[in-house]
């Protein structure tokens, strides 16, 4: 084999290798597990497929619930988490973006204040409500899901306060090493 052969295959092989790694990587914030090794996420306010109890959206107090979780694998960094509603009739709704959670956190109080999170070292970014922090599910009629997702990275991104989920998606491309996900339901008829 020539060495313009042997550069042009290392190429290709390098090319399978990254589109693999990000197909993973995307399908790991997707809430897909496509091979990624997941850890466990619950709720005390809901279990997975049930309805979010009021409390938790626009029509009632809009506080977070409180998430717990375990399996975080070795050699974690940080954690991140992902709030969305893929049924919005614009498109997936941002809920909640929140990054940066240490390793040594085990979940989020209820109703836990941004102040609090802030102290821990953890960021919250930009929702599509246009503010950071928690926003409860609010549909505009029917039902709708939501989904909590959790993220283990090998990094800690380094991203402001108000960093968008797709800033966030591109920063933990390649870094995700576990995922969990949590899925609740609210109606608004």
């Amino acid at each position: 084999m020539s060495p313009a052969q042997l550069l042009i295959m290392m190429a290709a092989l390098l090319t399978a290798c990254t589109a693999e790694g990000t197909a993973a990587s995307h399908a790991a914030i997707n809430g897909e597990t496509d091979g990624v090794p997941t850890m466990q996420l619950t709720s005390s306010a809901f279990v997975e497929g049930a309805d979010i109890p009021s409390k938790y959206t626009c029509d009632d107090k809009d506080i977070s619930p409180a998430l717990a979780w375990s399996g975080v694998p070795e050699g974690t960094r940080t954690l991140a988490l992902i709030c969305d509603d893929p049924d919005a009739p614009m498109g997936t709704w941002v809920h909640w973006v929140v990054f940066n959670i240490p390793v040594t956190r085990t979940g989020i109080a209820i109703g836990e204040a941004s102040a609090a999170l802030a102290a821990d070292g953890i960021v919250e970014g930009l929702t599509s409500f246009g503010r950071t922090g928690y926003g409860g599910p609010c549909p505009p009629s029917g039902t709708h899901r939501y989904y909590f997702k959790l993220l283990a990275l090998d990094t800690a991104p380094a991203l402001d306060s108000g960093a968008t989920k797709a800033s966030l998606t591109a920063a933990m491309e390649g870094h995700i090493l576990a995922r969990a996900q949590l899925m609740g339901r609210y109606s608004r008829i």
